[in-house]
């Protein structure tokens, strides 16, 4: 799968010592604070194409890139937990020579991821944006560990069958429900459909327990947190509340229900503009 349909328009190849992330790069250059994107499970670079291009025309630079075996990345070694995920991202900021700030954006299981790397760059985090994401102590409720396991299970059998080609004619239907558009949409099915990328996105899924449990410390109280869900509050509010918690954490928390959004399409044209808003209030407090 690396570099079978590779755009060149859409990102480039980075040796990070031995093997290569796909990373995207948008927005202005020179000194000024980057926004990382964190795509969620099964997501890679594309996922952030509308964001990208919303947070460019305000001015502002954004990274978003493919995980080691996701996308066009090689694949890297195994267990794909939140450390080694960390350390990924730790090797391609040095080698693309991004020195900070940032303001962390993770959406879905990157919630997870979040809480593993934000720690060890926290001198160089200006804020975290989290968009529609999971935290580690979801686990600890009985519903909710109920669905990880549930979609653990399920996963465990996709990545198992992917070499089969099954995800192919899946990807003509779902495969971009975000809603991109040209080559980021193209991009999106493309990916969506191939076996490696299904392969080590299910192994990322396999160590959401273990991932979860690196993730226990909260972030820093000082550390300005926003939170931006799919959906009225009122909808799935047990879980509502488990998204919101660390911005109610922060001295500096902010939160917005996104009314007609779902977990995909908040990503979208329609319902991006507040993952920005997100990014915003986190620089301007």
């Amino acid at each position: 799968m690396t570099g079978a349909g590779f755009h060149p328009d859409r990102g480039e190849l980075v040796d990070i010592g031995g093997r290569r992330l796909r990373a995207v790069r948008a927005g202005p250059g020179g000194e000024r604070p980057l926004v990382v994107l964190e795509c969620g499970a099964f997501g890679c670079a594309a996922d952030w194409a509308v964001v990208q291009a919303r947070l460019a025309a305000k001015g502002l630079a954004s990274l978003a890139y493919d995980r080691a075996g996701l996308g066009y990345s090689d694949p890297g070694p195994s267990p794909r937990d939140g450390a080694a995920i960390a350390d990924d991202l730790e090797r391609l900021l040095d080698r693309l020579g991004e020195r900070g700030p940032y303001v962390m954006v993770g959406h879905s299981m990157a919630g997870l991821l979040l809480r593993v790397s934000v720690p060890r760059r926290r001198e160089k985090v200006l804020g975290v944006v989290l968009v529609d994401a999971v935290t580690p102590e979801a686990i600890d409720v009985k519903s909710a560990a109920r669905a990880v396991h549930a979609y653990r299970g399920a996963m465990k059998l996709v990545g198992m069958w992917s070499a089969a080609g099954f995800m192919r004619p899946v990807s003509l239907v779902i495969g971009d429900l975000i809603g991109l558009e040209g080559e980021a949409s193209v991009e999106k099915r493309r990916i969506y459909g191939s076996a490696v990328h299904t392969r080590w996105a299910a192994d990322e899924v396999q160590q959401w327990p273990r991932t979860a449990l690196m993730a226990r410390p909260p972030f820093d109280p000082d550390l300005p947190v926003a939170v931006v869900t799919a959906g009225d509050e009122r909808i799935s509010a047990p879980l509502k509340r488990l998204q919101v918690a660390p911005a109610l954490a922060s001295k500096r928390g902010y939160v917005d229900h996104v009314r007609g959004a779902n977990h995909a399409s908040l990503l979208g044209k329609r319902f991006a503009d507040p993952i920005v808003k997100g990014v915003e209030h986190v620089l301007s407090v």
